[in-house]
């Protein structure tokens, strides 16, 4: 009988791991790898940074009524340009355009709640947030459609634009130094009230 001239077959490498463990922990390590690649391109979460500082930067308190405080913020806003969107007497919205460049439009849009302190009728805090939205000039040129009985329809570029503003960010301003105007200005329309008492 002549020997067989087929090699002998390699003895196949097993998985320490039980059957199915292996394929398992493959995909386990590509799923994390893929994981840490796409985590790699994103930055911190912005969650991470709110870390509810007991500091004031967005509030204030005043010697003053919930109610006179509010009032002495409709005219800090007032006496700056803004446009009220919303009075009561605990509360004020109001909001600013501006145009610091040619096709860039913002938009500053001020929320203020005042809240009087518990048992004190005439000691109030005022609670600011302020928020910047950033607008884009967008170009849309406009086309009419013409039939031609033997090419059919022709798109032609017509020369006027509709231009549109697409907002492109919008952020809550956390500047310090940006409320403390604010809140300045509000002690001093508040300051009157207290003098005539």
């Amino acid at each position: 009988m002549r020997p067989s001239s087929r090699q002998p077959h390699a003895q196949r490498q097993r998985c320490p791991l039980r059957r199915g463990a292996c394929g398992l922990l493959l995909a386990a390590l590509l799923a994390g790898g893929l994981a840490a690649c796409g985590g790699a391109a994103r930055g911190p979460s912005v969650y991470q940074s709110e870390d509810f500082a007991a500091d004031e930067t967005f509030s204030r308190l005043f010697d003053a009524s919930a109610e006179a405080t509010c009032e002495a913020a409709r005219r800090a806003l007032l006496s700056q340009g803004y446009l009220l969107t919303a009075v009561k007497p605990d509360a004020v919205s109001a909001s600013k355009h501006f145009q610091p460049e040619g096709e860039v439009h913002v938009q500053i849009v001020f929320n203020v709640v005042c809240t009087s302190e518990p048992g004190q009728d005439r000691l109030a805090t005022a609670y600011v947030s302020a928020i910047e939205d950033r607008y884009t000039l967008k170009k849309n040129p406009n086309s009419a459609s013409v039939g031609v009985a033997a090419i059919g329809s022709l798109s032609i570029p017509l020369g006027s634009n509709e231009d549109s503003l697409v907002k492109v960010a919008s952020e809550t301003i956390p500047a310090g130094p940006f409320y403390d105007r604010f809140f300045a200005l509000i002690q001093r329309n508040l300051a009157p009230q207290a003098g005539g008492r």
